[in-house]
C-alpha cells in the first residue's frame, strides 16, 4: 500500500530535541522530525527511509520524468527576492483535496536543501515557499511537488477565482447527471422489487437490469470523473488520498452489479452505485461552496491590490501600469470612485476615503495634501494626486495579507492533533474495509456480494475530512471575521492563547488614551485670544501646538512666526513681540503646579494665558473596560506616566488596579509575577517602552498607531481609534476555542459511532455517502456560525 508508513509507530525517547514539524520529541537518530507522520524522510517501508522510497518512486528524474517540459510553468519571473537573499514564491496547488495531501507536500519539501519554509493554506490551496538561493531554483523545487501528481501554477487570485468557478460548474454538471440517472434507475429498481413480490420472470428482470446498466454506467463514468481523476493522479504518484477509497467503492458497486447482470443474478446494485455517487457529489459540491465562504478575507484583499493605476509622467501625460511595477516616487492620479492601488502621500486634491477594507473603520476619512493613504482604500468624492511611497509587496495591504496568511497557515496544538489523526487515514481505512470483507466471508454464511457491499460502506464512511477541517475552518473564519473588523492576527497560536486569557493589562498613553493631546476647556478662553494663539501654533508641528491649532480651526496662520526648537514660537508685531511656548520661554515664574501638560501665551502687553491639555481616553475606553469585566476579565493599568495622570485615566475608565511610574523592566517583572500566580495576561500597549512587556505577556495586542517595535512584538494588531477591538478579539477567540472543541467532538464522535455500525453491516453505501458528506458539512456549518455574529459585547 502506497505510503503505508503513515501508520507505523516510531518510539520516542523521553529526552529529545523538538520536532521541526509538530514540536513533539524526536526519536533517537530521527533528525528533524518525531515520527513517520511528521517526516516524509523516515517513513519506514520495507526497511527503507521515506526519503529513499520517495526518491526511488517519484523523484528520480532519470527513472521517469512525470512532468513534460511543455507543462511546467515558468516560475522564475514570479519569485520575489528579499534583502537577505531569501527567495519567496506563492503557488496554487491544483489537486489538493485533503489534509493528508497538505501534510505530504509540506513534509517532502522539508527535505529539500535550503528550503526554509513550505506552508500550505488548505482553504485557498496556496503554497508559500521560501528558500536560500537564487530565483532560478524555483523550477527545481517545484518539481518535487509536481512529481507527487499535483499541478502548480503561480498564485494569481483573479485567475484562480475563475478556475474555482469552473471547478464548481463541473461538479454541478456531474451532480445533475448523477441525479437524473439515479432517479431513473431508482424507478427501474422499484419495478424490479415490485415484480419480485408478484413472481416477475427472470427474462423481464434481466431486461430491467440491462436498461439500468445502460443508464447508470455512462452516468457513473462521467459523474465520477472528479473522484476518478484525483484518485488516478494520486496512485500514479505512489500515494493515496480520500478519493481512492471513494473511487474503489463506486467502482466495486458498479462492477459487481454488471457481473450479476451478466450471470442473470437476482440482485444488481446499479441504483446503489449511482445514488452513492449522487450523494457524494452533493457533499463535494456543498463542501466546496462552504469552504469558499470560509476562505480567508486576506485573499479578497489580494484581489483588491491586483489592479492597474494611472501614472502621471513629468510632461503631464498619463499611462496605465500594473500597481506592483510602479516605482517609489512616481506620481499617480486616482479618480473619484477608484480604488487606490499603491501606498502614497497626497500631493494635490482633497477627498474622502473609505478605509473599511483595510482598517475596519466604517466612517469615510477626509484626506488633504500631506495625508498618507494606503492600497486597498476607495477614493470616494474627488480626484487626488499621490506620490508613491510603496507599491506591490511593500504596501500596507500586502503586509496585512502576509500577517493574516501566516496566522491561517500556522499550526496550533489542536491542528497538530487533527493532522496526526488524519494522516493515518489511508492505511487504516483500506485495512478496515479489507478486514470487514474477509470477516463476513470467512466467519459467516453471508454471500460475498453482500459482504462486498458492507466493505464498500466502510470505505465510504471512514473519511477524515471532518477531522481535517475541524480546526482550520474555524481558524480561517475567526481570522477573517477579525480582519473585517480591522484586527490582524499575526501569530498562528494567538487565538488559542487569547481564549485562555483571564486578565487584561493596558498601557495608558496611546493605548487607553488617544495619544493625541487636546485642549481642555477651550470655551473658557476668549475667542480672540484663542485665535491669536492658534495662529502662531499653526507654524509648528509640535503635538501641543497642533492640538491648540485644532481647537480654533478657522484661525489663519500668523505670517512671520519663528519657531524656537525646544522652547516655543514668537512673532514680532507693531505692538511688540508675542510668544507661545513653555513657561520659561514666556517669562512666567516657575511653579510646581499640577503637573498638567501646558503651553503659555504672552501678549505684547505682557498679559499671560495658560492653555492646559489632556490626553483624553479613547471614546469607548470606559465601555470596553465595563464589557471586559462583565465577561469575567480582570483589568489593570500599568503606565510610566505621572501618578496624577494615571489615577485620573484609571478612574475615568473604571479601572481599580493601576500603577504609575512603572519602568519597562518593572512591567515585565509584574507580568512574570502574574504568570507565576497562574494568571493568563493579555498586554495591550503601543510604545517603545511596552515592547518588552508585550513579548513577556501570555499574549499581546497593539494599536496600528504603535511604534514599529511594539507592533513587531505584539501577536495581534488592531486598526482604528476604538478599543472595542480588544473585547471583540477576546470574545471571538473564546467562541473559536469552543467551536474547535465542538468540531473535534463532532468529527471524532462521527467516526467512533459510524465505523463500527458500518462494519457490523447496519449501514448501506447510500447511508454511508450521506453520513460522510454530512459530517464535513456539519463541521463547516458549525464554524461558520462564528462569522454570522455581530460585534462581541
Amino acid at each position: 500500500m502506497a505510503l503505508a508508513a503513515f501508520a507505523s509507530d516510531v518510539p520516542v525517547p523521553a529526552a529529545a530535541p523538538a520536532c521541526a514539524h509538530c514540536g513533539a520529541a524526536v526519536p533517537a537518530g530521527g533528525g528533524r522530525f518525531c515520527c513517520t507522520g511528521c517526516e516524509a524522510a523516515r517513513a519506514v517501508i520495507d526497511g527503507l527511509g521515506l526519503d529513499q522510497f520517495y526518491r526511488r518512486r517519484t523523484l528520480d528524474a532519470r527513472a521517469r520524468p512525470l512532468t513534460p517540459d511543455r507543462e511546467r510553468p515558468d516560475l522564475a519571473p514570479h519569485v520575489r527576492t528579499l534583502g537577505d537573499g531569501t527567495s519567496t514564491l506563492e503557488l496554487f496547488v491544483d489537486g489538493l483535496t485533503c489534509p493528508a495531501c497538505m501534510w505530504l507536500i509540506e513534509s517532502v519539501l522539508a527535505l529539500v536543501p535550503d528550503v526554509t519554509q513550505a506552508r500550505i493554506n488548505l482553504g485557498a490551496r496556496r503554497l508559500r515557499l521560501a528558500w536560500r538561493g537564487p530565483a532560478e531554483r524555483a523550477p527545481e523545487i517545484a518539481e518535487h511537488v509536481l512529481r507527487l501528481g499535483f499541478r502548480l501554477v503561480p498564485f494569481d487570485p483573479a485567475t484562480i477565482a475563475t478556475a474555482a468557478s469552473a471547478e464548481e460548474s463541473e461538479l454541478l454538471k456531474a451532480l445533475a447527471i448523477a441525479g437524473f440517472a439515479a432517479g431513473n434507475v431508482m424507478l427501474l429498481s422499484v419495478s424490479i422489487w415490485s415484480g419480485h413480490a408478484v413472481g416477475m420472470g427472470g427474462a423481464t428482470r434481466d431486461l430491467l437490469h440491462w436498461v439500468s446498466a445502460l443508464i447508470a454506467l455512462p452516468a457513473i463514468a462521467y459523474a465520477g470523473l472528479p473522484f476518478f481523476r484525483s484518485a488516478l493522479a494520486a496512485l500514479a504518484a505512489g500515494r493515496t488520498n480520500m478519493d481512492v477509497p471513494i473511487s474503489i467503492g463506486v467502482t466495486l458497486a458498479a462492477g459487481m452489479s454488471l457481473f450479476e447482470t451478466f450471470r442473470s443474478g437476482p440482485h444488481a446494485y446499479f441504483d446503489s452505485a449511482i445514488t452513492l455517487l449522487f450523494f457524494l457529489l452533493i457533499g463535494r459540491y456543498l463542501d466546496r461552496r462552504a469552504r469558499g465562504r470560509a476562505r480567508e478575507a486576506a485573499q479578497q484583499l489580494v484581489m483588491l491590490a491586483a489592479r492597474m493605476v494611472t501614472v502621471v509622467a513629468a510632461d503631464g501625460s498619463t499611462a496605465l501600469r500594473a500597481a506592483g511595477s510602479v516605482p517609489v516616487g512616481a506620481t499617480v492620479l486616482v479618480a473619484a470612485g477608484e480604488r487606490i492601488g499603491v501606498d502614497g502621500e497626497v500631493v494635490a486634491g482633497r477627498s474622502d476615503l473609505d478605509r473599511s477594507l483595510v482598517s475596519g473603520e466604517s466612517v469615510p476619512v477626509p484626506v488633504a495634501p500631506g495625508a498618507l493613504v494606503h492600497a486597498g482604500t476607495m477614493n470616494l468624492t474627488a480626484p487626488v494626486t499621490l506620490r508613491v511611497t510603496a507599491a506591490g509587496e511593500g504596501t500596507l495591504l500586502a503586509e496585512i495579507v502576509r500577517l493574516v496568511d501566516a496566522a491561517e497557515c500556522g499550526r496550533g496544538r489542536f491542528m497538530v492533533l487533527a493532522d496526526r489523526v488524519a494522516r493515518l487515514y489511508a492505511p487504516v481505512v483500506h485495512l478496515a474495509a479489507l478486514g470487514t470483507f474477509l470477516g463476513w466471508v470467512l466467519f459467516s454464511a453471508m454471500a460475498w456480494q453482500d459482504a462486498l457491499m458492507i466493505a464498500v460502506a466502510v470505505l465510504i464512511i471512514t473519511c477524515p475530512c471532518a477531522l481535517g477541517l475541524a480546526v482550520p475552518v474555524v481558524q480561517v473564519v475567526a481570522t477573517g471575521r477579525l480582519l473585517r473588523r480591522g484586527v490582524l492576527v499575526k501569530s498562528a497560536t494567538a487565538l488559542e492563547r487569547l481564549a485562555a486569557v483571564d486578565m487584561v493589562v493596558f498601557d495608558k498613553t496611546g493605548t487607553l488614551t488617544s495619544g493625541a493631546p487636546s485642549l481642555r476647556d477651550a470655551a473658557a478662553h476668549p475667542p480672540e485670544l484663542l485665535a491669536r494663539a492658534a495662529g502662531l501654533a499653526r507654524a509648528s508641528r509640535h503635538p501641543l501646538a497642533r492640538a491648540l491649532a485644532a481647537a480654533a480651526p478657522q484661525a489663519p496662520l500668523a505670517e512671520g512666526t519663528i519657531e524656537h526648537p525646544g522652547q516655543g514660537l514668537s512673532l514680532a508685531t507693531p505692538a511688540g513681540e508675542i510668544r507661545l511656548g513653555s513657561r520659561a520661554f514666556c517669562g512666567i515664574a516657575a511653579d510646581d503646579g499640577d503637573g498638567a501638560l501646558e503651553m503659555w501665551f504672552r501678549g505684547a502687553d505682557g498679559a499671560a494665558a495658560r492653555f492646559v491639555f489632556t490626553d483624553a481616553l479613547r471614546d469607548d475606553a470606559a465601555e470596553v473596560v465595563a464589557a471586559l469585566k462583565r465577561n469575567g476579565f480582570d483589568v489593570a493599568l500599568l503606565s510610566g506616566d505621572r501618578a496624577s495622570a494615571v489615577a485620573s485615566a484609571a478612574e475615568a475608565a473604571g479601572i481599580a488596579q493601576h500603577a504609575a511610574g512603572v519602568t519597562p523592566a518593572e512591567k515585565v517583572r509584574r507580568l512574570e509575577e502574574l504568570r507565576a500566580a497562574g494568571r493568563r495576561v493579555l498586554m495591550v500597549g503601543d510604545g517603545l517602552n511596552d515592547a518588552p512587556a508585550l513579548a513577556a505577556a501570555h499574549v499581546s495586542m497593539s494599536p496600528a498607531s504603535a511604534v514599529d517595535i511594539a507592533q513587531s512584538a505584539a501577536d495581534v494588531v488592531f486598526q482604528g481609534t476604538r478599543l472595542a477591538a480588544v473585547a471583540d478579539t477576546l470574545l471571538t477567540a473564546r467562541r473559536a476555542d469552543r467551536l474547535v472543541r465542538e468540531n473535534l467532538v463532532l468529527a471524532i464522535g462521527y467516526n467512533v459511532l459510524a465505523v463500527p455500525l458500518a462494519m457490523a453491516g447496519f449501514v448501506t453505501p447510500l447511508v454511508a455517502a450521506a453520513a460522510m458528506s454530512s459530517s464535513s458539512l456539519i463541521v463547516i456549518a458549525n464554524a461558520l456560525r462564528l462569522g454570522t455574529r455581530g460585534p462581541a459585547r
